[in-house]
């Protein structure tokens, strides 16, 4: 039998191909060169050999190369702060401030008054210690860059107390133990993974740098379950003259339990606790731009901020302006629930969730037999687990195509949508669906159907 691979035409026969050659009109030459190398290779690992249509071949990888990776989706999961999906989607006082300084020149390190160098670092300042309650404030690109800072800062070549119940596993298969080691710092454990007292601390601090606490923020310990108030914990690090560091996760600066939303700790109460530094994401329960912000007593902060790693990973001018934006929300709380799109979601009530949901099942094609449903949506992120947040579902039957044929379809379609598949059936909350994207995901699932 004849290897039909032997047959495969040279990279420069196609591009003489009419159906070929004028893609050159219309796409980059180096785009096309690539498609059709692509279009060969593919056949050369294919045994059923090339494509009936080298043109159609082309013109796919064609498309694929010249499509942009990182594009915008309707989350239509419910999940608010879906890591996958970008976390949390910017108010329009921050996508505002990212225009105003990315079209042009800025003060990212220019001080006006003076006429000389500033620091990009004072942007955010003043508002993190402000809303917080602390002394000073920094920020920089991650959380994750945040505890490698400041544990590089405080503790580098020496040994940090942590209870065994907080090395946990964050997204990116990243561990704390694992962070610490980066750091510099040595890891020295107490207590057991349930239960960790005050007594187990006091019994670690010869020789010790620092006390660290992380809040175990993607999953809850429940039953059998100790440890001590971070109050306990600042009295403890201040009586043996060394710093306490609470990494809080999630940044939350408003109290939500007005809306079911409860067990998260807000940054100015572990401020209030007396921590020398409290650190937290900028992309979580803040609402704001992925970053690591860092708050505590005047002379930790400036102990980070000297650091070299805080050069490292200092935060860019995009960052600065968004976060420097979303801050400034939190000076009328009413207003930052309203307007910082992951507190908006959060809260809405129950009612508003049931009506978007039979408008957008009104919206939705005759063929996907469209159903109002009881269900729940999820904070994510790794904040709140185990909260249940109650909405009103749209469910679509998703005929000959099959459940998991018709999400497929919406997440190839345009613009991409990103559904649940339960019981056989396609599910979308309209918790996580922006009020402007309702006809946008109607046209989505309408050509789903189509196709």
């Amino acid at each position: 039998m004849t290897d039909r691979r032997r047959e495969l035409p040279s990279v420069d026969r196609l591009l003489r191909e009419p159906a070929i050659a004028v893609l050159l009109d219309t796409a980059p030459r180096n785009a096309v060169v690539t498609a059709v190398r692509e279009a060969l290779e593919s056949a050369r690992s294919n045994r059923a050999g090339p494509p009936a249509d080298w043109a159609e071949a082309v013109r796919e990888r064609l498309g694929e190369l010249t499509t942009r990776s990182l594009r915008p989706v309707i989350n239509a999961t419910g999940v608010v702060l879906h890591t996958n999906l970008g976390r949390a989607p910017l108010a329009a006082a921050a996508l505002d401030a990212i225009t105003a300084v990315g079209g042009g020149y800025s003060t990212l390190e220019y001080d006006l008054a003076t006429g000389s160098r500033g620091h990009r670092a004072d942007h955010c300042r003043g508002l993190l210690a402000e809303l917080t309650g602390a002394a000073d404030g920094l920020a920089v690109n991650n959380a994750a860059g945040a505890l490698v800072l400041a544990l590089n800062a405080v503790a580098a070549g020496r040994p940090v107390v942590i209870s065994r119940g907080e090395l946990i596993e964050i997204g990116g298969s990243f561990r704390i133990p694992e962070i610490m080691e980066k750091s510099g710092a040595a890891l020295r454990e107490v207590g057991t993974t349930n239960r960790t007292h005050l007594r187990d601390y006091e019994g670690a601090l010869d020789g010790a740098a620092a006390i660290l606490t992380v809040h175990r923020s993607n999953f809850a310990q429940s039953g059998f379950v100790a440890s001590p108030e971070p109050r306990e914990l600042a009295a403890l690090a201040r009586g043996a003259g060394i710093p306490y560091l609470h990494d809080v996760g999630s940044g939350l600066l408003l109290d939500l339990a007005a809306f079911g939303l409860r067990g998260e700790p807000s940054v100015p109460e572990a401020v209030a606790a007396g921590a020398d530094l409290v650190l937290f994401s900028g992309d979580k329960l803040l609402g704001g731009p992925q970053a690591g912000c860092i708050v505590g007593s005047r002379d930790a902060v400036a102990r980070c901020r000297a650091n070299p790693l805080a050069r490292a990973l200092r935060a860019d001018k995009f960052t600065l302006a968004a976060l420097e934006a979303t801050l400034a929300l939190y000076r009328d709380p009413e207003a930052a629930r309203r307007e910082i799109p992951v507190l908006r979601m959060l809260t809405t009530d129950a009612a508003t969730l049931g009506e978007r949901a039979a408008r957008l099942a009104a919206m939705m094609p005759v063929e996907a037999d469209a159903r109002t449903l009881r269900g729940e949506s999820a904070v994510g992120g790794g904040s709140f687990p185990g909260a249940s947040l109650p909405t009103t579902l749209v469910s679509l039957d998703p005929g000959p195509l099959g459940a998991h044929g018709l999400a497929l379809r919406l997440r190839l379609g345009e613009p991409p949508v990103i559904s649940r598949v339960e019981s056989g059936r396609v599910l979308l909350d309209p918790r996580t669906i922006a009020s402007g994207a309702m006809e946008a995901l109607a046209t989505a699932v309408a050509a789903a159907f189509e196709r």
